[in-house]
């Protein structure tokens, strides 16, 4: 496409103006076009040169041919050619395979594509042509959702053929496509996956759902008290409240000054102490120094201790009486004396 003719290269001598805008200017000479457009910084496009007279407007030439171009990119775009894809059937096809290739036929036109649906006849089963056209009916009821009929069965050579058509087109495929493929590297930027995202969801309206479950709780414990426990708790808090008040207005005492206990309670442990010490031990006992070491080492006094037991002159230890010594050996027979 060549490019239209602007400014001097249009070489009529009258035009039908339209604004920047989109106004009708009206038919004028195409002197005045150019002083208008000078004038308002623009350029004289003539975009309709088959009309009588041509159709020009006053644009940004620049600005012009760069949406030209864009809209140009995006019809080529969008122009997809249909494409014509085949199912093949046997006349005993089993219920398994006739699934698979049905599933395949709906996902081709759902892509936009037509489906040419052929049966193979062997044998004498090219006698028996209305069991293909019972099974091709019955293939496009299964389609039917996705796509019509544009060819009804027929025979050809050994072959059945039907072709189904879809019911969008392919273009609209692509865009639904290509919209989804938008809106996935959205959410993958944004907020994660779908399942991410769902996750969250279930968490806040968990953590929502408890603390509404929680706040009434709190506020109604003290509801399910009965009414007696009520009537105890109001009389407990008002003794407790009344015996403060009758403590204040009772005269206070000045107790007597108690003696410190700390210069007695000392006076009693060397009175403990000098108890198995007075009593003398029995003279039975071998070792005598024994029972006089503990009073030998006096201990640490200190300045609360009385003097007294220490003063007091402790019993010396009796001596024991020496073993008797062995006597000598009595005589037994009397010597014989010499002989006179």
């Amino acid at each position: 496409m060549s490019d239209p003719r602007i400014n001097e290269r249009i070489r009529v001598p009258e035009v039908r103006l339209v604004g920047p805008n989109g106004e009708q200017v009206g038919i004028v000479r195409v002197e005045d076009a150019l002083r208008l457009a000078a004038e308002a910084d623009l350029d004289l496009v003539e975009v309709a040169p088959t009309a009588k007279p041509p159709v020009c407007k006053l644009m940004d030439f620049g600005k012009y041919k760069y949406e030209a171009a864009v809209k140009a990119r995006e019809s080529r775009k969008n122009q997809v050619n249909t494409v014509l894809k085949e199912v093949r059937f046997r006349l005993k096809i089993d219920k398994h395979d006739y699934e698979t290739k049905t599933g395949h036929a709906k996902k081709f036109l759902s892509q936009g594509d037509k489906v040419k649906a052929i049966i193979q006849f062997r044998g004498r089963e090219q006698q028996r042509p209305e069991l293909g056209i019972k099974l091709l009916q019955q293939f496009a009821e299964d389609v039917a959702e996705l796509g019509t009929v544009e060819s009804q069965p027929r025979q050809d050579g050994r072959n059945m053929v039907m072709v189904v058509g879809p019911l969008r087109t392919k273009a609209d495929a692509r865009a639904d496509q290509r919209k989804n493929s938008a809106e996935s590297h959205r959410e993958r930027q944004g907020g994660g996956s779908r399942r991410d995202q769902a996750a969250r969801e279930a968490k806040e309206r968990a953590a929502q759902k408890a603390a509404s479950d929680s706040a009434p709780v709190r506020n109604s414990v003290g509801d399910a008290f009965p009414e007696q426990l009520k009537a105890m708790a109001a009389r407990t808090q008002e003794n407790a409240s009344a015996a403060p008040a009758e403590t204040k207005q009772a005269p206070k005492t000045p107790a007597p000054a108690a003696p410190r206990p700390a210069a007695a309670a000392p006076a009693a442990k060397p009175a403990s102490s000098a108890t198995p010490a007075s009593a003398p031990k029995p003279a039975a006992t071998p070792k005598p120094q024994s029972s006089a070491a503990p009073a030998a080492t006096p201990k640490p006094r200190s300045a609360a201790k009385p003097a007294a037991p220490s003063s007091a002159p402790k019993p010396a230890a009796k001596p024991m009486p020496a073993p008797p010594k062995p006597a000598a050996p009595r005589g037994g027979a009397p010597k014989p004396g010499p002989r006179a």
